[in-house]
């Protein structure tokens, strides 16, 4: 049967370059495989020349694949799947790249296009390593390139293409039919909670940090592979360093996601894809350290090779976590599984690169060179390499903590996560920052091989002095108030607190007095201070993190959903009821519910809350905003909530919808009822009475804000409640250019609807219609936090990146000319993408 309308040329196109990019970094695997073996430099350059042209040809058929999905997604091609199941017409165009890698098949492209730049980078810049190191990123790019195949070898499917057709895929009567395209109306489009800024720019950041970890593992396997064990380590410093940056910025462009678009109330919850991303950071920050000290005094060489590895292996590890299905029940952004053969190949991506590479670590351990004397407890390398194995401590517990579901499943056994998940990973967390605190702040000031104490102590005295007086202050002044845990976690709390400012004044201290404010050589002072100024930034913003929307006594209830963030449910007197346009006291804020919009995409509505701080002498508006908190209104009532977040530079308003309702609910059956009325007249309603209290013609202003053109008149009423709540009310008559037009006036905290409907037949009084609405009231109910000092987070995240960028200019020789550049742009991009979304 022929199908009408199908674009059948671009998926073929695609799928040939699949098969060129496997076929081509296969033959690269190989020629460089081959070329690393060779001792004849002109045999060992001749396999590398055909090397290089493959790898090549691979990296532009990769790119020609992207080019084709995005061709396909663009144009809403929805024969294919992949539009299908990520696209819709109606979601904005800049939310295209994100439909692209909301796919298991456009994130592994993703982290194939990452490879092919950093691929081009090596070649160019690796000399005598570019054998063995491009050997290893090609046989990756293999893996990548079968996990998009989509082909049958032997009847087993050898990964997902993202160019098969929906009708193949998906059952139904209508792909029967050689028109069923013109049945198909639009895709099913992004999934709500990536229809965020950060889903743009966040995935292709944290890929490159994903996919650059492989170039130390690279140079480590090259070191072994060459027999030059120490070698590689003065020039994968660089690679290492700007993995490290750029994997924790993506890291934390993830927190800034979850912070703007899920409802938890934060940046971090413990989540387990949270987790996977963070524990090959930890272990490849720990790999920094011991590679610097292998280079100052020859110690932690092994140390080096083990962290470097473990880094590469844990990003396989949680690729297999994420992408499997096996965090399906405990994370809240996990991959849904892909299949068996999807998942077997993951697992073969990660076992046969964890297996390889452990197994030649371990073959050659005793080979690689140690140093066997012991390093002096008052060295800087002893107090360095304690803080990296503290490091790799946490990582590791992080990781099993994170594991249970993979070990339940492999052992059979039943073991449940902890009652509070956050704190289980808290109360451990919290003493790991006083210890990498304390370190990052005196170990500084120690000197390879040996430190006398009299000059440790001299040097850090000052600074401890300051430490301890800012947190004393902040201890009086403006107290933590995390009293959840009880009182020994808030004491720990405290040290966390004192040791991360003490590490940020020591490092300040240490560019200005033990550098002389020499900024060249102060990349790894600057990245402790911004890190510990983030870990300070987490501690104050969550330690004081406040929930103002309590109400003790609400005027109805509605049952809360499960927290994200605890997995419990949440508190109901922790969100507060909003009737539209009537005010409520919420903190220092008067907050009202002015009214909703529909977005420009199905389902999608803006709630318009108008918050208001008065001063409590004069009663004057001190401060005024409108914070647009929107929410996914779905099928079966279920909803998803995007927050809203004003920004201050020493704290955030942070709020969400708990609870909306549905815009296509049943209609109102109820109708107006006349009464004719003047001056002073009552007119009574269920729920109390009302006053006619004056008619005015042709008002100066009006409440509606309407331009008046023609004459008015406005009937202005007075309103009581049996419960003595008082209202106003000014329904308006206008007469302009269309006719006569009439303005009601609505008091949803009783649910009327009233009008002015015109003057009796005497023209003695006027007419005032009124409608009792027998639909539920209009409210919503939202959740609202303010955040202390959140900037420090975010300030510290970008001052560690550009430490880390430093140490990376300083390690790699740049010129000052290059160097300064590269800096001023990383710079620049980081506080463009925060302002930006702020």
């Amino acid at each position: 049967m022929r199908f009408e309308g199908e674009h059948l040329w671009i998926g073929t196109t695609g799928h040939i370059f699949i098969l060129v990019a496997f076929t081509a970094s296969l033959l690269a695997t190989i020629a460089y495989a081959i070329a690393a073996a060779k001792k004849d430099a002109a045999e060992k350059y001749s396999w590398i020349k055909y090397a290089r042209v493959s790898f090549f040809i691979q990296c532009a058929a990769v790119l020609a694949v992207f080019g084709c999905i995005f061709y396909i997604c663009s144009n809403h091609y929805l024969e294919y799947l992949y539009a299908y199941k990520h696209t819709s017409k109606e979601l904005e165009y800049k939310y295209l790249l994100a439909c692209i890698w909301e796919d298991q098949s456009g994130s592994f492209l993703l982290w194939s296009i990452w490879h092919c730049v950093l691929g081009i980078i090596l070649i160019n810049k690796t000399k005598e390593w570019e054998a063995p190191v491009m050997s290893v990123v090609s046989f990756a790019q293999v893996f990548l390139a079968m996990m998009i195949m989509g082909l049958y070898i032997l009847g087993t499917k050898i990964g997902n293409s993202p160019f098969v057709l929906t009708r193949n895929e998906i059952n139904g009567p209508i792909f029967g039919r050689s028109d069923y395209l013109s049945l198909i109306k639009d895709g099913v489009g992004l999934n709500v909670l990536l229809r965020n800024y950060w889903m743009v720019i966040h995935p292709p950041v944290l890929f490159l940090g994903f996919a650059s970890t492989i170039v130390p593992f690279a140079f480590a396997y090259a070191g072994i592979q060459t027999k030059r064990f120490g070698d590689w380590i003065k020039p994968v410093l660089p690679y290492a360093l700007f993995s490290a940056a750029v994997l924790g910025v993506g890291i934390m462009m993830g927190g800034k996601w979850a912070y703007e678009s899920l409802s938890f109330g934060g940046y971090w919850a413990w989540d387990p894809v949270e987790n996977a991303s963070l524990v090959p950071w930890l272990i490849l920050i720990a790999g920094l350290h011991t590679m610097v000290i292998y280079k100052a005094t020859g110690h932690s060489l092994r140390a080096s090779y083990l962290f470097t590895i473990l880094s590469f292996i844990f990003v396989l590890y949680s690729t297999f976590l994420t992408r499997t299905g096996v965090l399906g029940d405990t994370s809240v952004h996990a991959f849904t599984e892909a299949g068996k053969a999807m998942n077997i190949l993951i697992f073969s991506f990660m076992a046969v690169f964890t297996i390889a590479s452990l197994t030649l670590f371990f073959i050659n351990l005793k080979k690689i060179p140690a140093i066997h004397t012991e390093e002096a407890s008052s060295s800087r390398e002893f107090w360095m390499f304690i803080g990296s194995l503290v490091f790799f401590l946490s990582a590791l517990f992080i990781i099993a903590k994170t594991s249970v579901p993979v070990i339940n499943a492999v052992l059979g056994t039943k073991m449940a996560p902890p009652e509070d998940a956050e704190f289980s990973y808290n109360k451990v967390m919290v003493l790991v920052a006083v210890i990498i605190g304390l370190l990052s702040a005196v170990t500084q000031y120690l000197k390879y091989k040996s430190t006398p104490s009299s000059y440790t102590l001299k040097k850090i005295a000052l600074p401890t002095f300051i430490a301890a007086v800012i947190t004393g202050l902040l201890a009086v002044i403006y107290p933590l108030t995390y009293h959840k845990q009880g009182p020994g976690f808030l004491v720990a709390l405290y040290f966390a607190l004192f040791a991360s400012i003490y590490s940020v004044v020591a490092n300040a201290s240490y560019i200005w007095s033990g550098l002389n404010g020499k900024l060249k050589g102060a990349g790894g002072s600057i990245a402790h201070l911004g890190f510990t100024l983030m870990i300070a930034g987490m501690l104050i913003s969550a330690g004081n993190k406040e929930v103002i929307s309590v109400e003790k006594f609400k005027d109805f209830n509605i049952p809360m959903g499960i927290d994200p963030l605890t997995k419990q449910q949440d508190i109901a007197s922790e969100n507060i009821n909003l009737i539209k346009q009537v005010p409520k006291k919420m903190g220092p804020y008067d907050v009202t519910y002015l009214y909703d919009s529909a977005g420009l995409e199905t389902g999608k509505r803006f709630y318009h809350l108008l918050f208001q701080k008065k001063d409590s002498a004069t009663k004057k508006i001190t401060e005024s905003f409108v914070l647009n908190p929107d929410v996914y209104l779905m099928k079966n009532n279920n909803m998803s909530s995007n927050p809203d977040t004003k920004n201050y530079l020493s704290h955030d308003v942070f709020t969400y919808i708990s609870y909306a309702l549905s815009p296509d609910r049943e209609k109102d059956t109820s109708s107006f009822k006349v009464h004719e009325v003047t001056n002073g007249d009552t007119i009574f309603y269920s729920k109390g009475y009302m006053v006619l209290d004056d008619v005015v013609k042709n008002p100066a202003s009006n409440k509606f804000n309407i331009p008046l053109t023609g004459p008015a008149v406005t009937a202005n009423l007075s309103i009581t409640s049996n419960e003595n709540e008082l209202y106003k009310a000014a329904p308006m008559i206008l007469i302009d250019s269309m006719g006569i037009n009439q303005i009601d006036d609505t008091v949803y905290g009783q649910n009327l609807y009233i009008k002015f409907a015109g003057v009796s037949s005497d023209q003695k009084k006027i007419k005032i219609a009124v409608k009792e609405s027998e639909k539920m009231i209009d409210f919503v109910t939202l959740k609202a936090y303010i955040f202390p000092y959140i900037n420090l987070v975010w300030i510290g995240l970008v001052v560690m990146a550009i430490g880390l960028i430093m140490s990376m200019i300083r390690r790699a020789n740049m010129s000052s000319k290059a160097g300064a550049i590269t800096l001023l742009l990383v710079a620049a991009g980081m506080f463009y993408m925060f302002l930006l979304a702020n």
